[in-house]
């Protein structure tokens, strides 16, 4: 196992409690044969479960703050680039298997590179960092945590999903001084549980797109929409 100094290098943060990175680190497999010898140590299972809740905050802090889209659209964004396979990944480019205390079993069966073990560590890897750093915590974690959830995002925004169309919608008009660009709710029905709403997209006062949704977000988006494909930057 490579030592931890340079994983501290690697991460851009150096742990005032070494202890909570050794704990972050070390796989209940570990943890168990040490307790089978009479040695006392904790695993990073706790960590995980105070780090699943701080990835959360931050992420969905970053995307509501950037994104303006629909509650639907921005929890799909957020599993997106905190999925399992995508928590995985970012372990895997700071070489996190490396550093990980496992068990002779999960040594011999390839658990550094298992993506579950992975995307535990990583978990825990927030939290220690969240639990050292006191009051700036979070921001410590975000400044850490957030390049890579960029990164995931360009990805899916260059699927063409999850589109945020009011924003590009915006940044076409803004190139034409003294053009006004509104949404405006024209209706809505069904019963309070499940209403659909319709809203126009207006330049000038001169409707550009027209667009229905669950919620007075999604239709604006749908109407940004239409109106950039009736702009043509929009098949």
């Amino acid at each position: 196992m490579i030592s931890v100094q340079q994983l501290q290098q690697t991460i851009g943060y150096r742990f005032r409690d070494p202890a909570l990175l050794t704990e972050a680190l070390t796989h209940s497999s570990y943890a168990n044969e040490l307790r089978a010898k009479k040695q006392d140590i904790r695993c990073n299972e706790r960590l995980e479960f105070l780090g699943d809740s701080v990835l959360s905050i931050i992420v969905s802090e970053h995307l509501f703050s950037h994104f303006d889209l629909p509650e639907g659209e921005l929890t799909k964004l957020r599993a997106g680039v905190v999925q399992s396979s995508a928590l995985a990944s970012y372990a895997r480019r700071i070489s996190l298997g490396s550093y990980l205390y496992l068990g002779r079993g999960e040594e011999k069966t390839n658990g550094r590179d298992r993506q579950s073990l992975l995307e535990n560590a990583f978990e825990a890897l927030l939290a220690a960092i969240y639990l050292d750093a006191g009051k700036e915590g979070k921001e410590t974690v975000a400044r850490f945590l957030l390049p890579f959830i960029d990164e995931e995002l360009a990805k899916i925004m260059g699927t063409g999903l999850h589109k945020d169309y009011k924003t590009e919608l915006q940044q076409l008009i803004q190139q034409a001084e003294g053009d006004f660009l509104e949404y405006v709710l024209v209706g809505e029905s069904g019963p309070d549980h499940n209403k659909v709403f319709r809203t126009e997209a207006r330049l000038n006062s001169n409707v550009i797109g027209r667009g229905e949704g669950k919620s007075k977000r999604e239709s604006e988006q749908n109407a940004a929409k239409e109106a950039l494909t009736l702009f043509g930057t929009l098949e």
